[in-house]
């Protein structure tokens, strides 16, 4: 059986407290050798590092993600550069700009705007440095913000490389992150009906410069949409991924456990 390994997924989410043995016995099943759990915040990254610790085949990452730019605290630095230097511990991140829930779309005002989205730069930019002074790359968030998310780590990019997570962009901007040495990642929305612009992405991204993921328990692929996904449902990406690219599985599983294992060394090593 082909190995493909989750790149991103929540597995600290409640979502999943009560199976997380079953689930991970059955990602083992479907041939998902490998799972890295995301963290969002301090505590979420903590959680995912005792996942890590508790499950051999899981590995975290750790950092806090733009969403909750607000709550976090002034000095971000401090915990999560303790938390990233954990063995099993292989990147920094959720990081990166999300600009789909500003406040003023929830009743706030252009200034409160503002305050997020600087709030936002902020704290991206000292995961950015952070990951640039342990070695280590980023998982990068971005939604309906590319323009300011790819200004902020360009100029960090012979240091940091990023994942564009969850890609679902133009090829114009697939170009500029593969153009700086970064990654995309896809998701089960590769498998949807309106997901032609993401099969298009990936049939223009080389080998060696794209990943899977599931973003779980987000975003579960055809046949389980608006169910709860789960890392086992790598397999039903990665079946409509070797038909865009006109490959067999066992080469697509080649160049994506490659590419992980280059991208997250310590994922190699641990």
């Amino acid at each position: 059986m082909p190995v493909f390994y989750d790149t991103h997924a929540h597995l600290d989410y409640p979502d999943f407290a009560n199976e997380l043995p079953q689930m991970i016995e059955r990602a083992q099943a479907a041939g998902i050798q490998k799972i890295i759990s995301i963290g969002t915040t301090i505590e979420s990254s903590r959680r995912a590092i005792q996942l890590a610790e508790t499950y051999e085949n899981v590995f975290a990452v750790a950092g806090w993600h733009p969403s909750d730019a607000m709550d976090a605290p002034k000095d971000l630095k401090t915990p999560l550069r303790e938390l990233a230097r954990h063995p099993k511990v292989v990147a920094i991140g959720e990081t990166g700009m999300d600009y789909y829930r500003l406040p003023s779309k929830n009743g706030g005002t252009p200034a409160d705007d503002e305050k997020y989205k600087q709030r936002q730069t902020e704290i991206f930019q000292e995961q950015l440095e952070l990951a640039a002074e342990l070695g280590l790359n980023c998982v990068i968030h971005q939604r309906d913000s590319f323009e300011d998310t790819f200004r902020l780590i360009q100029p960090f990019a012979e240091k940091v490389k990023g994942v564009f997570h969850c890609f679902g962009g133009t090829m114009n901007e697939l170009n500029r992150v593969l153009e700086i040495g970064s990654l995309v990642s896809f998701t089960g929305i590769l498998t949807f009906k309106n997901g032609q612009n993401i099969r298009d992405a990936l049939a223009a991204a080389p080998a060696g410069r794209f990943m899977f993921e599931t973003d779980c328990p987000f975003l579960a692929p055809i046949p389980y949409r608006g169910k709860r996904c789960e890392p086992a449902y790598v397999k039903e990406i990665t079946e409509v991924a070797a038909q865009v690219k006109g490959c067999s599985l066992e080469e697509l599983s080649q160049w994506t456990c490659q590419t992980a294992e280059a991208f997250f060394p310590k994922m190699k090593t641990a």
